[in-house]
């Protein structure tokens, strides 16, 4: 298997669909842990209530690695050279709801919401070598966003390709 992203916006499904795909076998690393763990974690930034992260450094250390094909979940896995990148996309205002429930601040759910609406982790993922997929989760459970990552996983079934999902008409609604 090679190494795969399975990126997105904070909210959009990506540790649910993964703790699926681990029950199923596969090696998923939570890249968030993996950067607490190597010492990654930069100053906490208080006015944006969010930690940076030397994106280079992430990078190097992930490469030393002894094993370089699995499954990479996190919002910051595009960024890791991988060979596939899935790209997790939800609607605005759904994954408002979802930051919300999960005590965003809503200076932190508008930010999220934006980058949501302005495609960044697509934008930025579409920048890399990898091939490039999407997936809606806005309607989709966590068993079936799994569903639609093995397909991908598999080469089979019908993908998203970038600029599949547009949430642009959400933009003068929320800013």
């Amino acid at each position: 298997m090679p190494l795969i992203a399975m990126t997105g916006t904070p909210g959009t499904g990506k540790t649910s669909a993964a703790e699926r795909l681990r029950q199923r076998g596969y090696e998923i690393i939570d890249l968030n842990a993996f950067i607490a763990e190597n010492g990654l974690l930069g100053e906490e930034d208080t006015e944006r209530d969010t930690r940076e992260v030397d994106i280079d450094s992430m990078r190097t250390v992930f490469s030393r690695r002894d094993k370089l094909s699995a499954i990479v979940e996190g919002h910051l896995s595009h960024f890791l050279g991988c060979d596939i990148v899935v790209v997790f996309r939800c609607h605005p205002d759904v994954l408002a709801g979802r930051l919300r429930a999960r005590g965003y601040s809503e200076s932190k759910v508008r930010e999220n919401v934006q980058a949501e609406i302005l495609d960044v982790i697509l934008c930025e993922a579409d920048g890399s070598k990898a091939r490039v997929f999407e997936i809606d989760t806005t309607d989709l459970t966590p068993e079936e966003t799994a569903d639609k990552m093995e397909d991908v996983i598999k080469g089979k079934g019908d993908h998203q390709v970038p600029g599949s999902t547009d949430w642009s008409e959400e933009n003068e609604k929320w800013f």
